[in-house]
C-alpha cells in the first residue's frame, strides 16, 4: 500500500481509517449520530465511493458508514487472507469499534453475502436487519448446493483478471486482459467494457479476490446454505438483471430465480422475515446507477424494522 498513494483520487466525503488489528479499514461516516446507523458494504471490485450518490440521499435519514473491504480501496491488502470469514470478522469488529450500536446493513454483490454473514455470525445485537442487493448466493461458490456455480457465472471474468492483472496488480497487463476478453467465449466477458485504461475502481482492487473465489478459498468453511439457515435478522433481497445464456447455459447476472427461491426458503425456515423486491430492469449495482430507487427501497424497508 505504500506504493499506491498515486492511485487514489479525492471524493466528496472525508476518508478515515480504523485499526482492526490485521487490517486498517478505510471508511467514511456521513450523517447525524442521532439517526439510525446504516452500514454500506461494496461488492467485488468496488470501493466505498461507489455508494457516493446514494450516501447523499441516505444521510438525512441515517448515519451512514461506508467501508472499503480488505483488498479494496484504501484498506489493507492481505495476500493469502481473503475469505468470507475473515472479511465478516473485520466487519463485526468495525461495528463494535466504529459504530458501537445496532446497525442496518446493506451490501451489494459479495457485500450482500457478507451482510448475510453478519446476520448469521456477528455478535448478538449488532445487526438489526440486512439488505442483500443482488447478492450471488450459491452462484459465487465453487460447489454450491443449489444451481449455477462460480464457474458457470462470473468466474470466467475473474479468471482472466487474475491471470492478466495478477495478485496485487503484480502483472498489470491491461492490454492483454482486453485482448483475452475479446476472444473469450463466455458472454459476460464479451459484454464488459473494453476501456483503454483501467477504470478507477479496478485500480483500487486486488485481483487475488477473484482468484480466491475461483479456487474456493473465499467461501471455505462458509457454505451459503448453512449460513442462510442461521440468519437471525430480517432480510430484504433485491433481485436485479439476470438471464440464462441460451448457447452456453451460463448465468448472466448475479443469481438465478431458482437460487433466490432457495434463499427465501432457508431464511424463512430460520424464522426470519424475508422480503423480495424484483427489479429485473436494474443494473447489478443499483445503488450506483439508480441511487434514488435504491434509497427509496432501502429506506422504506429499514424504517419499518423493529
Amino acid at each position: 500500500m505504500d506504493n499506491l498513494d498515486d492511485v487514489f483520487v479525492p471524493h466528496a466525503y472525508d476518508e478515515q481509517a480504523i485499526d482492526l488489528g490485521e487490517v486498517r479499514l478505510n471508511h467514511v461516516v456521513v450523517g447525524a449520530d442521532q439517526n439510525p446507523a446504516l452500514l454500506l458494504i461494496p461488492g467485488q471490485t468496488e470501493s466505498w465511493w461507489g455508494f457516493e450518490r446514494a450516501i447523499e440521499l441516505l444521510a438525512p435519514r441515517f448515519q451512514v458508514f461506508a467501508v472499503d473491504l480488505r483488498g479494496q480501496g484504501r484498506s489493507t491488502r492481505t495476500p493469502g487472507r481473503y475469505s468470507l470469514n475473515t472479511l465478516g470478522n473485520d466487519l463485526a469488529r468495525f461495528i463494535a469499534l466504529a459504530i458501537g450500536r445496532p446497525v442496518v446493513v446493506s451490501g451489494n454483490s459479495s457485500g450482500g453475502v457478507l451482510a448475510a454473514w453478519l446476520s448469521a455470525y456477528a455478535m448478538p445485537g449488532q445487526v438489526r436487519g440486512v439488505h442483500c442487493e443482488d447478492a450471488p448466493f450459491f452462484a459465487s461458490e465453487t460447489n454450491p448446493r443449489y444451481g449455477h456455480s462460480i464457474r458457470q457465472s462470473a468466474g470466467p471474468i475473474f479468471e482472466l483478471m487474475s491471470r492478466h492483472i495478477g495478485d496485487q496488480w503484480s502483472i498489470g497487463d491491461w492490454k492483454g486482459l482486453q485482448a483475452a476478453r475479446a476472444k473469450d467465449a463466455h458472454p459476460a466477458n464479451r459484454w464488459l467494457s473494453q476501456a483503454v485504461e483501467p477504470q478507477q475502481n479496478l485500480k483500487e482492487y486486488d485481483p487475488e479476490w477473484g482468484r480466491a473465489f475461483l479456487q474456493g478459498s473465499m467461501t471455505a468453511n462458509c457454505a451459503h446454505d448453512r449460513m442462510l439457515a442461521q440468519v437471525r435478522t430480517p432480510m430484504l433481497f433485491t433481485h436485479h438483471m439476470r438471464a440464462i445464456d441460451p448457447v452456453s447455459g451460463a448465468l448472466i447476472g448475479a443469481i438465478s430465480d431458482f437460487q433466490v427461491s432457495k434463499v427465501q426458503e432457508l431464511v424463512t425456515a430460520a424464522g426470519q422475515p424475508f422480503e423480495l423486491v424484483q427489479a429485473p430492469d436494474a443494473a447489478h449495482s443499483m445503488h450506483a446507477t439508480d441511487p434514488e430507487r435504491f434509497t427509496a427501497i432501502l429506506s422504506r424497508w429499514a424504517e419499518a424494522l423493529p
